[in-house]
């Protein structure tokens, strides 16, 4: 078994993958720590693991897995990967951000593909047909816009999150609490809107895929959007894992 672990924002998540590239089960906890790992381990025997953390919180991750005998590779700006990466400072690139792109590149081999990515962030970035990461934009994600008009201004209430209907909503609220959650939601799906049809102008045969805890509230809404299992990061570790894994048999040998 191999054990990619996502350390997000908000949460960290244990994915044990068998061989065949298939996940077996999924733990999460606020934090990953021993007792998060003992969990794992009681149930299964892992051979090899990546890390993943937006925390900068790695490397006691690794610490602790390897002191628990598993041979593990953190994701970090030197690792080995299976994409290239076209991008002026890959120390600052998000694992996260990596990761999905080479997850992208995995289910759809050989396109150029569109991963936007809605969590505590927003993230839209482009993988080419070529097996490149050609960089992307980053701005705050669904939820952490409604806390912001009602954090940084006086009087403005917190909104909640909308689902999306088949129809659009209104473009005109008529409260002040319907004029910030039609608004905050119009301003996203105006965003990715108008970025995949720019990038369309250049990639004809763009493929789009929707990703992120917060792509439930968008899934009627996006026209022509492949809206992605919520394991997109875990395929594309599992993939620099097995990466990785192929470069030190060879080494070995």
């Amino acid at each position: 078994m191999r054990l990619l672990v996502d350390i997000g924002n908000t949460r960290a998540k244990v994915a044990v993958w068998d061989a065949c590239g298939r996940q077996i089960e999924l733990f999460e906890a606020e934090s990953f720590d021993k007792e998060l790992l003992d969990r794992v381990l009681r149930l299964y025997q892992a051979e090899a693991a990546i890390v993943s953390s937006t925390r900068n919180d790695a490397p006691r991750a690794v610490a602790l897995l390897e002191a628990a005998g598993v041979k593990t590779w953190p994701l970090t700006a030197t690792l080995p990967l299976p994409i290239g990466i076209d991008y002026r400072t890959p120390e600052t690139l998000g694992r996260d951000r990596v990761a999905a792109a080479v997850g992208a590149m995995v289910r759809y081999p050989e396109r150029n593909v569109l991963v936007v990515d809605l969590g505590t962030a927003m993230t839209l970035d482009l993988v080419t047909a070529d097996g490149v990461f050609r960089g992307g934009a980053i701005s705050l994600g669904y939820s952490n816009r409604l806390r912001a008009l009602h954090e940084y201004t006086a009087t403005l209430p917190l909104g909640e999150p909308l689902m999306g209907g088949e129809e659009p909503f209104s473009l005109q609220g008529h409260t002040t609490c319907e004029a910030i959650e039609w608004g905050v939601f119009h301003s996203i799906l105006f965003e990715i809107e108008g970025y995949k049809a720019r990038l369309e102008a250049e990639f004809a045969d763009l493929c789009v895929i929707v990703t992120g805890g917060e792509a439930k509230y968008f899934e009627k809404q996006i026209k022509n959007a492949i809206f992605a299992e919520p394991n997109l990061v875990f395929c594309g570790l599992n993939r620099i894992l097995e990466y990785n894994l192929a470069q030190h048999a060879t080494t070995k040998k």
